[in-house]
């Protein structure tokens, strides 16, 4: 199984993760992409980011994917929406050529099946902090949530988590039961 959590910086998903990561040693857990990309290539990320940035990205989200380093559960820490959000953001800057911007949607329509949930972190219950890599620009923010709600309308593998930490922990637990697996919280 494989799930993710996705959403605009600052919504809570490495928060949760971090609460599940401890209890569930059986599950692979995958850091989040856009960090690791950062210190292993030395690119800008978020508005700072570019065609080379989101190849890397994307390619990143790829090999997750396929990685034979998969447990029978397997919970990564974003997923190709945010690849493809984020470079839609930076395309609609200037800053990503249309043909970039269109690779990742091809990697993104060819690989979105695989997620079985994606679990969506709802920006409303949670403010914009700065941990020193994330953008704490509230501009940024709010168009990549607005382009994070129009990607995810419509699919079918999307559970949005909302409330506090607690809440948002229990709708994981039960969407990943509903699914024949286990999950400590």
């Amino acid at each position: 199984m494989i799930v993710s959590f996705t959403g605009a910086q600052s919504t809570g998903k490495t928060t949760l993760l971090n609460h599940l990561v401890d209890k569930n040693p059986y599950v692979t857990f995958v850091e989040e992409v856009t960090r690791r990309v950062k210190r292993l290539y030395d690119v800008p990320i978020n508005e700072d980011g570019g065609d080379v940035t989101q190849f890397l990205i994307m390619a990143d989200h790829l090999q997750n994917l396929f990685s034979k380093d998969k447990s029978d559960v397997t919970v990564f820490d974003r997923c190709a929406v945010d690849g493809v959000v984020y470079t839609r953001w930076l395309q609609l800057q200037g800053m990503v050529s249309d043909e970039v911007y269109g690779a990742c949607c091809r990697v993104y329509d060819a690989v979105i099946d695989q997620y079985d949930v994606i679990f969506y972190t709802d920006p409303a219950d949670v403010e914009l902090v700065d941990d020193g890599e994330r953008s704490v620009d509230e501009g940024f923010r709010n168009d990549i949530i607005k382009l994070f709600n129009d990607k995810l309308e419509g699919l079918d593998n999307v559970v949005v988590l909302s409330g506090t930490v607690e809440e948002r922990l229990n709708t994981v637990k039960k969407t990943v039961e509903g699914l024949g697996k286990d999950i400590i919280i």
